[in-house]
């Protein structure tokens, strides 16, 4: 079956959901809980399972484009002539097969947008954190945690889990720690709260990657431990200037 994409009339009800429950009903900016955007993808996850998870082959040229690429908008372009094909993850869940760690970083895997070449996503992570706009905590914790965790796994049966080069570079974990993760709103206020929220992902990450139903866990991990940064923050609640730390 090939594949052109999801639809861009399916992103209104996304858009929707991210904007009007994920973070108007809180109170607007600065008051959501959950990471709209993510809260956003879930919706549209489970409302069009079957488009937003269908990719079609990558092209063998790293700079090819498709004619649908260049479709105007609602516009289907060209048809696309190449078979869907799995995802790294998918294909290492169902059929035990590994991509080439080499693939993964430079993207010439299928996936969704944003999600196949984790070389980029680390550059443009590592920029970020020169620049000072995100918590470099977030990604180093979330990156170190999950390969620590598979490396143990894989150290176990290096025949039914994957290796932690590919558990780090496949998929939305990238993604996820630079962009997602980041998110100054949803994340815990303090440093040591930082480290318990990326563990906590990491941790996640692996555990519904490798025993849950769905190939890929970055998006419901963060969300899950979006709902827990309000505990953390209870627990670990920042100083107030010229006030002595809470002991209660």
């Amino acid at each position: 079956m090939s594949s052109t994409g999801v639809p861009l009339l399916d992103g209104l009800p996304g858009g929707f959901v991210a904007i009007g429950l994920g973070k108007a009903m809180w109170g607007g900016l600065g008051h959501n809980v959950f990471n709209p955007a993510l809260l956003g993808r879930a919706f549209l996850q489970a409302a069009f399972p079957g488009a937003i998870t269908t990719w079609s082959a990558p092209t063998t040229s790293f700079f090819g484009l498709r004619g649908s690429n260049l479709a105007l908008p609602f516009l289907k372009g060209e048809p696309i002539d190449a078979m869907s094909s799995a995802t790294p993850l998918s294909a290492m869940k169902f059929t035990h097969e590994a991509a080439d760690w080499q693939d993964l970083l430079i993207g010439q895997v299928s996936g969704s947008l944003g999600e196949t070449s984790a070389g980029l996503l680390l550059l443009l992570g590592l920029y970020l954190i020169w620049r000072g706009l995100i918590n470099w905590r977030i990604p180093v914790g979330m990156i170190v945690t999950t390969g620590l965790f598979s490396g143990i796994l894989y150290w176990m049966d290096p025949g039914r889990y994957a290796s932690p080069q590919f558990m780090i570079l496949a998929g939305g974990l990238m993604l996820g720690a630079v962009y997602m993760a980041t998110d100054l709103v949803s994340s815990p206020l303090t440093q040591a709260g930082i480290w318990i929220y990326a563990v906590g992902i990491g941790i996640l990450v692996v555990l519904i990657r490798v025993w849950g139903g769905l190939p890929e866990g970055v998006m419901y991990a963060i969300l899950l431990m979006n709902a827990v940064t309000p505990l953390i923050n209870r627990a670990l609640p920042t100083r107030v200037y010229g006030h002595a730390s809470s002991t209660s």
